[in-house]
């Protein structure tokens, strides 16, 4: 990751902004559509005890992700110190924590990894590594879910041009990151959905975004690999 992608947290969701009000919609859209989309394709007795926010930023998804799956514990971790001092700061609790990459070191303990336009910030010879790191934490059986927004589709290319930290980033096809994922030692069958077709504007089309998922050409989509 980036070690300086997210250093001046204040700005950070200023800069996201000028990106995605393309959309129509904010931040909190985006990650509560992702989380809900994530949960219905989980196994129905799904409840998992420790959850891993990869590149967790300042930890807006991290605390979503503990009130998606009551009980769990959730650890966010990041390369950014300056990130995660504000993280720790709005939403640390005993249920949330959040450390550095460098710190972070656990084995087969969790049992959800949550990943989000990470992978686009890493250059392509060290994402293998970051696929390791992820891999070990896991835990047999557990799930990992990446988010990517999609290279395939014109306004995902424009809202990341528009925001000053994606635009030098190198977006990964779904057929990328499902050849990381397999390559990494994830299921060969993992799952690709694809979200977020339809802005505001045209938000009387959203009834057809369930049928749409298995199309890739949203501006986002998520691969669900399991260990």
């Amino acid at each position: 990751m980036n070690k300086n992608l997210f250093d001046l947290s204040k700005e950070y969701e200023e800069m996201l902004n000028q990106g995605i009000r393309l959309s129509g919609e904010d931040r909190s859209f985006f990650i509560t559509g992702r989380i809900q989309d994530l949960k219905k394709h989980l196994p129905p007795n799904f409840k998992p005890r420790r959850i891993l926010d990869f590149g967790c930023g300042i930890g807006d998804t991290t605390r979503f992700l503990a009130d998606a799956f009551p009980g769990a514990s959730v650890v966010g971790i990041d390369t950014a110190e300056e990130a995660l001092e504000h993280a720790r700061k709005i939403h640390g609790s005993p249920e949330i924590s959040f450390c550095t990459l460098r710190e972070f070191s656990e084995t087969g303990s969790v049992d959800l990894c949550y990943v989000n336009g990470v992978f686009h910030h890493i250059e392509p010879p060290e994402r293998p590594a970051a696929v390791k790191i992820i891999r070990t934490a896991l835990a047999s059986g557990g799930f990992l879910a990446v988010f990517e927004n999609n290279p395939w589709n014109p306004g995902a290319r424009m809202v990341m041009n528009r925001i000053p930290f994606d635009r030098d980033a190198q977006p990964l096809s779904p057929i990328e990151t499902k050849r990381l994922l397999r390559e990494g030692g994830f299921n060969s069958r993992a799952r690709v959905r694809s979200l977020f077709y339809f802005p505001r504007a045209l938000a009387l089309l959203r009834f057809a975004e369930p049928w749409l998922a298995r199309v890739p050409l949203g501006a986002q989509y998520y691969i669900l690999a399991w260990k």
